[in-house]
C-alpha cells in the first residue's frame, strides 16, 4: 500500500504536465470553465434589494460547470484539476473549484481512474501543505473532496491517507481529521485499517504537544470508537474479517490510561472537555470486558480530582455514571476503598452552589442522583452511614441536598429497592424531624410522600403520619397570623404549606388502613381553620378516604371506628360549616365542588335520611359550578340554589330537633367571619331561611333574641344581615318575629325617654338612633318577606305603626331619614305585590305622606348633599299608588313641594363623580314622580294643572332653572302623548296656552334651552296634529308653514319633522311643492341632518318621499353630492364609530337603514341624467356597493332596527327589497351608464350577478369582479386598489373579507401603482388571524397569487411570504386553511431558488410530508403537489437533506399513486417520478406514458425498485417492508389494496438474511385480519400477499441448515 501510494505521489507532477486530454483545447473546455471560475471570483453584483443571499451570478456558473460535466465528466474534471494547479491561484477560486468537484462526484459517481488518482494526490498535498490561517477552509475542502472521492473509490483514498500515516511519526492533524471521516462515512470498508490506524496514533501521542493536535485526536478517537460500535451492532452486514470486541478493547484501553493519566491533567480546557467527550464511547467498549472493568476502577480518583478544575461538571458527572450504572448492570462493585472520596465529591455537588460559569448545573444534579442510586444498589449501607453522618452536620443546605438524594433512593424501585436500604434511609429521616427550618421540612415532607407513593406506606404509619399532621397544623397557624405584606420567610411557609397538602393528598389516595386519629385531625381541620387555601385539598383528601371506608377497600380503619364508618363532628354543625364556606364556591383553588363531593360521599354516615335527596341535588349543584367559572358565575343565583338543596334536606328531617340544632349552628359560625364578607351575608340568610322551617316558635325566639342581643348596630353590614334573617324568618314565623321584635324593645327600653342602649352596649355614641333604624328596616323587611295573606292583616297596626312610632321618637338624622323611607318604600311595594288588593285603604298613607313631604321642605333648596330628598320622592311615589288616591289638588301640592326642592340646585360641575350621580338621580326621581302623579289625571286638565306649576321656573331668570323646568315640561307632555288612547284630547285653547308658555323659550339665550322648548312645541304639534288633522284644510295648512318658519333658527331637525308630517296630507301640488322645495333647500345648508330624517322613513318608500328623492335627481350637481353623503352612510358601518359629544353628532350619527339608503341610491343612479357617466364616482360607488353585498357574509356591521320605525303597509316587504339584490341592481345601472360593453358582457357570461347575490358564492362573485374590472376598466384601477386597501384595514370583519377577496394581487395593478407593500403586510395580518377562515383563505391565497402579479417581487418578500404561508402548516386550523397555505407556496417556489428559500426549506419540506396521509383528499393533493415543487427547487446545499425527505416519503408515494382520488393519484406519481433521481437509479427516471402510471407500470417500477434496494441497500427495503405494513390498517380501502401489493413485491425480492427477521406470525395474523374487511379487493390482495409470505417463510426454513428451523 505504501509503495503505491508513494509511487502515484511521484508520478503526479509529470502526469500533471504531460496529461492533457486531446480535446481539452480542441472544444474549448478548460477556457470555460475558466471563464466561469472568474465569474465565481468577482464581486458580487450591486442589487437593489438588501440583504438578498448568495450573488446569483455565482450559483448560475457553478451550475453550468456541473451540468455540462453530465455530458463529458472527465473533460470538466481534467479541467478543473488543471486549473488547481495553475500558479498563485487564489483561496477562493480553489474553495470554489473543490466544491465544484465534490457536486460532480455525487452526481457521477464512479470516474476514470487516471482523473481521481490526480485528484487524490492533488487534494492530499493541499490538505497537508496548506497554511494554518489561509489555508485552514482549503484543507477543509480538501478533507471533503477526498471524503466524496472514498464513496466510490476508497482503495485509493484509503492508500493515499495510510501513506502519511507512519508510527513514531506526528502526522498532520486534517490527515486524521479525513480519516474520522472516512471511517464515518465507510463503516466497514474502514474496518479493515482500524486496528492499523489506532496503533498507529497511539504512537503519536506522547509526540502531540500542541493543545490543537490533542482535541483532533480526541475528536478522532470519539469517532473511531462510535463507528466501533456501530460495526459490533451490524457484524452480520459485514463481509470483511470479523474482529471481536474484546480485540477493539485491547486496543483502546492503553489509550484511555494515557488520556486519563496525562492528557486529562493539561492546562487547557478545550484539550480536557475533549478528553472527556472521547471518554464515553471508549467506555462503551472497555467496561463490557471484565478485566479491563476492573482497571478502569482505579482511574476513578483521577476523574474525581477534575471536579477541583474549571471543567463542567457535568461531563465528569456523566462518565461516572457510565462506570456505576454497568457497576451494577454486571453486579461488580467498585473497590470499597473508592467509596469515601466518592460519596464526598458526589455529595458536595450537590450541597454548594455551582461556579458561575458552570451552564449545565441541573443536569449535573439529575446525573449525581443517577450515580447515587447506583451506588445504593452496590453499597446501602455504607450510602445510608455516610448519610447519617452528613445529616449531624447542621448546615440547611447540606441536610436538603442530604433529603433530597434520600428522596430519590427511595424512588428508584425499577428494579425495586431492598427493603433493609429503606429502613436505614427512614432512620436517617427521622432523625431530623426536629429541625424548624422551612427547607427541611419539605425535604422530609416529600420524602414521605414519595415512600407512600414506591408501596412503603407501612413504613409511614406512625411518625409519619404523625409529622405530616403536625406540619399542616403548624403551617396554618403561620399563614394565618402573618402579616399582610409576605416577607420571604411567609412566603417559604406558603411553600411548606403546599408540599404538606400535596403530600397529605398523596398519603390519602395511597395509605390503606388510616389511622382514625389521622382522619378526625383532617376533619377537626376543616372545622376550625380559617385558611381558606388549604380546604379544597383536604376535602378532596377526606373525600377520598371515606370513598375507600365506604367501599371495603381500609378494613383497618373501618375496626378502628368501632362499626361507625367515620368518627365525625355532629352533622348539624359539619353541614352549617361547609354550607357557609360553599357560599363563596370559587375561592381556594374551587373548595364549592370539594366540598359539596364530600357531603355527598358522607352522607350516609351523617344524615342517612337525607341521602337520597343529595345524590339528586349535589350533582347539580356540582355540574353548576363546572359549568361556570369565578368571573362567569352569580352569586345571587348559586344563593338560591344553595337554599333550594338547603330546603329540599330540611323537609326530610325528622321532627324539629334536627333543624332546631343546625339554626343554632349556623348562629354559632357567625363570629368565625368578619364583617363584611361573603360569608357572613350568607349565614344570616340561611338562619333566617332555616329558622322558617322550624316549627317550635318558643325556640325560635330564643335564637332571634340571642341573636338581637349579639348584634353590632354600628356596622351596616350586620344591621343589614339581621333585617335580612328576620326578613327570611317572617316567612314562616311572621307571629314570632313581630313578637320578637316587640318584646326586644320592652327589655331595653324603660321609657320613652330614658331609652339607653348603652346600658347594654356603650361602645356606640349613637347606639339609641342606630337601632332604632335598625328597627324599622327589620319592620320593613318583614313586610316585604311576609306571606300575602296576613300582610294585610299586620301591616298597618304591628309594622307601619311601629316604624312611625320609631321615626317620629327618634332625633331624626339623616341616617334615620333614610331607614325611615326605605322602610316606606319597602312596605308599600310589598302591599301593591298582593294581587287582591280589592277596597284595601292604607290607614297610614297620610300621615306617612305629611312626614315625608315635612323631610322635603327641610332639606336646602339650593344645596344637595344627602340623597333624602330623592329618596323621599321616591317613597311618594310608591304610596301614590295606593289607596286612598291623591287628589288633583293634593297632587300639584306634592308636586310643588317636590319641585321646588330641585329645580334651584345648580347642576354640578368638574369631576366630583358622586356629586353628579346625587344631582342625576334627584331629577330622576322627580320625574318618576311626575309621572306617578299625572298617570291618576291623564286629562286635560291634569296636565294643564302640572305644566302651571313650572310655570314661574320656565320664566326663572336663572339659566339652569329654566332648562330643567322646559325639559320637566318635555316629559310631562311625552308621557302624556303616551298615554294618548284614553286621555281626552286638547282643546284648541288649551293647546294655545301651552303653546304661548313655551313658545318665547325658542328664542332663549341659553341653547340647550331653546333646544328643549323646540322639543316640546314638536311634541305638541305632533300630539295636536294626531287628534285633528283630518279636520285642516289648506289655510290652516300654510298657517301652520308659516308658524314653523317662524321657529327656523332653532331646531332644523323639529322643522324638517313637521313638514315631513304634513306632506303626505296635502293635497295641493302647489303646497306639496313647495314643502318638497323647503325641504331641498334645508337640505343645501343642512345635509346630514336632512338625509338622516329623510333615511329614516319606513319601507317600502312612500309615493312623497320618492317626490323628494325624484326631486334631487333633476338637478345633477346636488344629486352627486347626495350621491357622496349616502356613500359615506354607507361605508361609515365599516369604520370605527366615533362617540358623539353633542346632540348634533347624535343626530348625525343615529342609525339608518343600510336597505332605505341603498334603495335612496339605486332612485338617484336611475333617474339622473343620461348623459352623466359618474365617471369620477365610478370606482367609490362599485367599492360601496361591494360591502354592502358582503353583510350577506357576516352581518355584523348591520344597523340596529329603529323602535320608531312601523311599516306604512302590513304584511313583510316585497322580495325584491333585499340588501343583496338593490345592491346587484345598483350596480347593474351604475356599469350600464359606463358604456362598457365588454364588461357587461363578461359579467352576464360568468354568471357574476348570479354569483353575488347568494352568500354562499359571494366571495367567488367578487374576486371575478374585480379581476374584470382590473381588465377592463383602466382608468379606475388606481383607486379601486385604493379602496380595497382601505377595507382590509377596516376593523369590520366583513369588510376586511370583502376586500380582501378583491385584492388585485393576481394582477400587477398594486405592483405598478406602489401599492405592493402594504397590500403585502395587510395580508400577512388576515393570515394569521384566527378570527375568521374564510379571511385568512383569501389572504393565503392573494400572497400566493403574488408569484402571477408581481414574480419579480416574490424574492424581495419571500421571508414574510414563506413565513406566513408555513404558518398554516404548522398550525392547521382548517382543511381550506390548510390546503391554501400549500398551495401558495407551490406558486411562490416556482419564483424562488434553493438559496432564496433558505432555512424555510426544512420546514416546508417537514410539515408538508405530515399531510401525505390526512384523511382529506384535498390536503393529499396539495401536499404532493408542493413536494413536487420542492423537487425541483432543491439544489447542491440541500440535496443531502432532501434526499433523507425522500426516503421518509418513499412509501407513502409509492402507496398513494393509488389513491382513490384521481387527482391525488396523478400528482403523487409525478412528484414520485421528480424525486426518483435523488436515489441515483437512471433505470428508474423514465417517467409515465401520458404523465399517468397504470397499475401495471406500477407494479413493474416496484419490482425494479425493489430489485435494485436488495442488490444495493437491502437494510433500506427491509425498513421500508416494515412501514408498509402499517398500512394495512388504513382508513382508504385502496391504500389497504396498495400496501398489500407492495408488500408482498418487497418480499419476493427480500434477501433470506432480512426475511429471518420478520415476525412471520404477527404478520400472518394481519393479513389474516383483512380477510374480514368488507372490501373484496383489499381481501383478494391480503391472500395474495398472505400466499407470497407463506412463500418466503418455506424458503426460508429451507434455506437453514438441516432445513429446519
Amino acid at each position: 500500500m505504501t509503495e503505491v501510494a508513494t509511487d502515484s505521489e511521484e508520478d503526479v507532477p509529470e502526469e500533471i504536465e504531460d496529461l492533457s486530454p486531446p480535446d481539452l483545447d480542441r472544444t474549448g473546455t478548460f477556457q470555460q470553465v475558466t471563464n466561469l471560475l472568474d465569474i465565481m471570483d468577482s464581486e458580487p453584483a450591486t442589487t437593489d434589494t438588501t440583504g438578498s443571499g448568495v450573488d446569483l451570478r455565482k450559483t448560475l456558473a457553478s451550475g453550468i460547470i456541473t451540468e455540462k460535466a453530465a455530458s463529458a465528466p472527465s473533460v470538466v474534471m481534467s479541467a478543473l484539476i488543471r486549473c488547481l494547479q495553475v500558479p498563485e491561484i487564489s483561496p477562493q477560486r480553489k474553495v470554489n473549484i473543490y466544491s465544484i468537484l465534490q457536486e460532480i462526484i455525487q452526481q457521477q459517481g464512479e470516474l476514470e481512474e487516471q482523473c481521481v488518482q490526480r485528484l487524490v494526490a492533488i487534494a492530499s498535498r493541499e490538505m497537508r501543505e496548506s497554511p494554518e490561517v489561509e489555508g485552514y477552509v482549503n484543507a477543509e475542502v480538501a478533507s471533503d473532496t477526498l471524503v466524496a472521492l472514498s464513496r466510490n473509490h476508497f482503495s485509493l483514498v484509503m492508500y493515499e491517507l495510510q501513506h502519511h500515516l507512519k508510527p513514531l511519526h506526528l502526522t498532520d492533524e486534517f490527515v486524521i481529521v479525513t480519516l474520522a471521516k472516512l471511517a464515518n462515512g465507510n463503516v466497514f470498508e474502514f474496518m479493515p485499517y482500524m486496528g492499523i490506524t489506532l496503533a498507529t496514533i497511539f504512537t503519536m501521542l506522547r509526540l502531540a504537544n500542541e493543545a490543537k493536535m490533542r482535541q483532533v485526536i480526541c475528536n478522532a478517537m470519539e469517532t473511531f470508537c462510535e463507528t466501533v460500535q456501530f460495526y459490533l451492532r451490524h457484524l452480520e452486514d459485514s463481509v470483511y474479517p470479523v474482529m471481536t470486541e474484546d480485540q477493539f478493547a485491547l486496543k483502546l484501553f492503553p489509550m484511555y490510561r494515557y488520556f486519563v493519566t496525562v492528557w486529562l491533567r493539561h492546562q487547557n480546557p478545550e484539550v480536557k472537555l475533549g478528553v472527556i467527550k472521547s471518554l464515553k464511547p471508549m467506555l462503551n467498549l472497555l467496561l463490557p470486558n471484565d478485566d479491563l472493568r476492573e482497571q478502569v476502577y482505579d482511574y476513578i480518583p483521577l476523574l474525581l480530582a477534575e471536579y477541583q478544575g474549571s471543567l463542567e461538571a457535568l461531563f465528569i458527572t456523566q462518565v461516572l455514571r457510565q462506570i456505576l450504572e454497568m457497576s451494577v448492570s454486571t453486579n461488580t462493585p467498585i473497590p470499597q476503598m473508592q467509596l469515601h472520596p466518592l460519596f464526598t465529591e458526589l455529595h458536595v455537588q450537590v450541597c454548594t452552589k455551582a461556579p458561575a460559569q458552570h451552564q449545565f448545573s441541573s443536569q449535573n444534579l439529575v446525573e449525581i442522583v443517577h450515580c447515587f442510586i447506583a451506588l445504593a444498589h452496590s453499597y446501602p449501607k455504607e450510602l445510608m452511614r455516610f448519610f447519617f453522618s452528613q445529616m449531624e452536620i447542621s448546615q440547611e443546605a447540606v441536610r436538603v441536598g442530604t433529603l433530597t438524594l434520600i428522596r430519590a433512593v427511595v424512588s428508584a424501585n425499577k428494579p425495586r429497592m431492598n427493603i433493609r436500604t429503606v429502613c436505614l434511609a427512614i432512620r436517617v429521616v427521622k432523625n431530623t424531624l426536629s429541625d424548624t427550618r422551612s427547607k427541611v421540612r419539605m425535604a422530609i415532607l416529600r420524602i414521605i410522600s414519595q415512600l407512600a407513593l414506591s408501596g412503603y406506606q407501612d413504613r409511614i404509619k406512625g411518625w409519619g403520619l404523625k409529622y405530616v399532621s403536625v406540619q399542616l397544623t403548624l403551617s396554618t397557624y403561620k399563614l394565618t397570623n402573618c402579616r399582610e405584606s409576605l416577607c420571604h420567610r411567609d412566603l417559604e411557609e406558603k411553600m411548606v404549606h403546599r408540599v404538606t397538602m400535596d403530600t397529605v393528598k398523596v398519603i390519602t389516595s395511597s395509605v390503606s388502613g388510616m389511622s382514625n386519629e389521622f382522619w378526625v385531625r383532617l376533619l377537626c381541620y376543616i372545622m376550625e381553620t380559617n385558611y381558606t387555601e388549604a380546604l379544597t385539598p383536604i376535602c378532596i383528601s377526606l373525600t377520598n378516604l371515606a370513598e375507600r371506608q365506604l367501599h371495603g377497600q381500609d378494613v383497618e380503619a373501618g375496626v378502628a371506628s368501632k362499626n361507625k364508618l367515620v368518627d365525625l363532628p355532629t352533622p348539624q354543625k359539619l353541614l352549617a360549616r361547609l354550607l357557609v364556606l360553599m357560599s363563596s364556591p370559587y375561592k381556594g383553588e374551587g373548595r364549592g365542588v370539594a366540598m359539596l363531593n364530600l357531603l355527598r360521599t358522607l352522607s350516609q354516615s351523617i344524615v342517612p335520611f337525607m341521602a337520597d335527596v343529595w345524590e339528586t341535588e349535589i350533582p347539580l349543584l356540582v355540574r353548576y359550578l363546572e359549568e361556570h367559572t369565578e368571573f362567569t358565575w352569580n352569586q345571587k343565583a348559586w344563593e338560591d340554589k344553595l337554599f333550594q338543596f338547603l330546603k329540599h334536606s330540611l323537609k326530610k328531617t325528622r321532627g324539629s330537633t334536627w333543624i332546631l340544632r343546625l339554626s343554632r349552628e349556623l348562629n354559632n359560625q357567625m363570629e368565625n367571619f368578619d364583617s363584611p364578607s361573603v360569608e357572613k351575608g350568607f349565614l344570616y340568610q340561611a338562619l333566617g331561611f332555616t329558622l322558617a322551617m322550624t316549627p317550635e316558635a318558643d325556640k325560635v325566639e330564643v335564637l332571634l333574641l340571642e341573636l338581637l342581643y349579639k348584634t353590632d348596630y354600628g356596622n351596616g353590614f350586620d344591621r343589614e344581615g339581621v333585617s335580612v334573617c328576620f326578613g327570611l324568618c317572617a316567612r314562616g314565623q311572621v307571629k314570632t318575629v313581630l313578637n320578637v321584635l316587640q318584646d326586644f324593645e320592652e327589655r331595653i327600653q324603660e321609657s320613652e325617654r330614658s331609652w339607653q342602649i348603652g346600658a347594654w352596649r356603650k361602645d356606640h355614641p349613637w347606639g339609641r338612633e342606630t337601632v332604632k333604624s335598625a328597627f324599622m328596616v327589620m319592620y320593613s323587611r318583614v313586610a316585604s318577606y311576609c306571606h300575602p295573606q296576613l300582610l294585610l292583616t299586620l301591616v298597618d297596626n304591628l309594622i307601619t305603626a311601629k316604624i312611625i312610632h320609631h321615626y317620629s321618637s327618634s332625633c331624626q338624622d339623616i341616617s334615620l331619614k333614610m331607614a325611615f323611607m326605605k322602610s316606606v318604600a319597602q312596605v308599600t311595594s310589598a302591599i301593591r305585590g298582593v294581587q287582591s288588593l280589592e277596597d284595601f285603604q292604607f290607614a297610614h298613607k297620610v300621615t306617612l305622606t305629611s312626614t315625608i313631604v315635612a323631610i322635603i321642605k327641610a332639606e336646602p333648596p339650593d344645596q344637595l348633599a344627602s340623597p333624602v330628598r330623592t329618596m323621599a320622592m321616591e317613597a311618594l311615589a310608591h304610596l301614590s299608588k295606593l289607596k286612598p288616591f291623591y287628589s288633583l289638588e293634593e297632587s300639584s301640592e306634592l308636586m310643588d313641594i317636590s319641585i321646588h326642592s330641585v329645580i334651584s340646585l345648580q347642576p354640578p360641575g368638574g369631576d366630583n363623580e358622586s356629586m353628579k350621580a346625587l344631582y342625576g338621580n334627584a331629577l330622576s326621581a322627580l320625574e318618576q314622580l311626575m309621572e306617578s302623579l299625572l298617570q291618576r289625571h291623564l286629562d286635560p286638565r291634569g296636565l294643564q294643572e302640572m305644566v302651571q306649576l313650572l310655570e314661574k321656573w320656565i320664566l326663572s331668570e336663572k339659566e339652569w332653572e329654566r332648562e330643567k323646568a322646559m325639559n320637566l315640561h318635555l316629559h310631562l307632555v311625552q308621557i302624556y302623548a303616551q298615554s294618548i288612547g284614553v286621555c281626552i284630547p286638547l282643546k284648541l285653547g288649551q293647546f294655545g296656552t301651552l303653546v304661548g308658555l313655551v313658545a318665547p323659550c325658542t328664542c332663549d339665550t341659553h341653547l340647550r334651552t331653546r333646544v328643549a322648548s323646540a322639543r316640546v312645541l314638536s311634541c305638541l304639534l305632533d300630539l295636536h296634529a294626531s287628534q285633528t288633522c283630518s279636520l285642516w284644510g289648506a289655510s290652516k295648512v300654510k298657517e301652520l308653514e308659516r308658524f314653523v318658519m317662524v321657529l327656523w333658527g332653532a331646531n332644523v331637525a323639529e322643522i324638517l319633522g313637521a313638514i315631513l308630517v304634513h306632506l303626505p296630507v296635502a293635497e295641493d301640488p302647489d303646497v306639496r311643492r313647495l314643502l318638497i322645495e323647503g325641504i331641498l333647500l334645508l337640505a343645501h345648508y343642512h345635509q346630514d341632518t336632512v338625509l338622516t330624517a329623510l333615511l329614516r322613513r319606513p319601507l317600502p318608500m312612500e309615493s312623497h318621499l320618492t317626490e323628494v328623492w325624484l326631486a334631487v335627481a333633476k338637478s345633477t350637481p346636488f344629486a352627486r353630492t347626495v350621491l357622496r353623503g349616502l356613500m359615506g352612510r354607507l361605508q361609515s358601518r365599516f369604520t370605527r364609530r366615533v362617540n358623539a359629544t353633542s346632540k348634533a353628532d347624535i343626530w348625525r350619527m343615529a342609525a339608518v337603514d343600510p336597505l332605505m339608503t341603498l334603495c335612496t341610491t339605486h332612485l338617484l343612479i336611475e333617474n339622473m341624467d343620461d348623459d352623466d357617466e359618474l365617471s369620477d364616482l365610478a370606482p367609490d360607488l362599485i367599492y360601496t356597493l361591494l360591502l354592502q353585498l358582503g353583510c350577506s357574509y357576516q352581518p355584523e356591521a348591520a344597523s340596529p332596527a329603529l323602535k320608531t320605525w312601523r311599516l306604512v303597509q302590513p304584511g313583510p316587504l316585497p322580495e325584491e327589497l333585499t340588501l343583496q339584490r338593490v345592491a346587484v341592481k345598483s350596480m347593474q345601472l351604475l356599469f350600464r351608464r359606463l358604456h362598457s360593453e365588454r364588461l357587461l358582457r363578461a359579467l352576464e357570461e360568468q354568471s357574476v350577478w348570479t354569483l353575488l347575490e347568494s352568500s354562499g358564492t359571494f366571495l367567488q362573485g367578487v374576486s371575478l369582479l374585480a379581476r374584470l374590472c382590473a381588465w377592463l376598466l383602466a382608468g379606475y384601477r388606481q383607486r379601486l386598489a385604493e379602496l380595497v386597501l382601505r377595507g382590509m384595514d377596516s376593523d369590520v370583519l366583513s369588510c376586511r373579507v370583502s376586500s380582501t377577496a378583491a385584492c388585485f394581487m393576481g394582477e400587477p395593478v398594486l405592483h405598478q401603482e406602489k401599492l405592493l407593500r402594504p397590500a403585502v403586510l395587510l395580508l400577512e395580518r388576515g393570515a394569521e388571524q384566527e378570527e375568521d377562515e374564510a379571511l385568512r383563505v383569501l389572504s393565503l391565497r392573494a400572497l400566493g397569487n403574488m408569484a402571477l402579479g408581481a414574480p419579480r417581487k416574490v424574492k424581495q418578500y419571500r421571508k414574510l411570504l414563506l413565513e406566513t404561508c408555513l404558518g398554516s402548516l404548522r398550525v392547521p386550523a382548517s382543511t381550506r386553511a390548510t390546503a391554501e397555505g400549500m398551495e401558495a407556496l407551490t406558486k411562490l417556489l416556482a419564483e424562488l431558488r434553493e438559496g432564496d428559500v433558505g432555512a424555510s426549506f426544512d420546514a416546508i419540506s417537514e410539515h408538508c410530508r405530515l399531510f401525505f396521509d390526512n384523511e382529506s383528499e384535498l390536503l393529499r393533493f396539495k401536499a404532493f403537489e408542493l413536494f413536487g415543487k420542492l423537487a425541483t427547487v432543491v439544489g447542491i446545499s440541500k440535496k443531502h437533506f432532501f434526499k433523507g425527505e425522500v426516503r421518509k416519503a418513499w412509501v407513502p408515494l409509492l402507496l398513494h399513486c393509488q389513491d382513490p382520488c384521481s387527482n391525488t393519484a396523478q400528482a403523487c406519481t409525478a412528484t414520485m417520478f421528480q424525486c426518483v433521481h435523488f436515489w441515483g437509479w437512471k433505470s428508474l427516471e423514465r417517467p409515465p406514458r401520458q404523465g399517468k402510471a397504470s397499475a401495471d407500470d406500477l407494479a413493474v417500477f416496484q419490482t425494479t425498485m425493489c430489485s435494485v434496494l436488495t442488490q444495493k441497500k437491502p437494510a433500506v427495503l427491509y425498513c421500508f417492508l416494515l412501514e408498509t405494513l402499517t398500512y394495512v390498517s388504513n382508513n382508504l380501502s385502496r391504500i389497504r389494496i396498495a400496501s398489500c401489493n407492495l408488500a408482498g413485491i418487497m418480499m419476493k425480492q427480500m434477501s433470506a438474511h432480512y426475511l429471518k427477521k420478520l415476525d412471520f406470525p404477527s404478520l400472518r395474523n394481519s393479513l389474516q385480519e383483512l380477510q374480514l374487511d368488507t372490501d373484496p379487493g383489499v381481501r383478494r390482495a391480503a391472500l395474495e400477499t398472505l400466499q407470497v409470505l407463506d412463500g418466503c417463510s418455506q424458503h426460508w426454513v429451507s434455506a437453514l441448515p438441516g432445513g429446519r428451523s
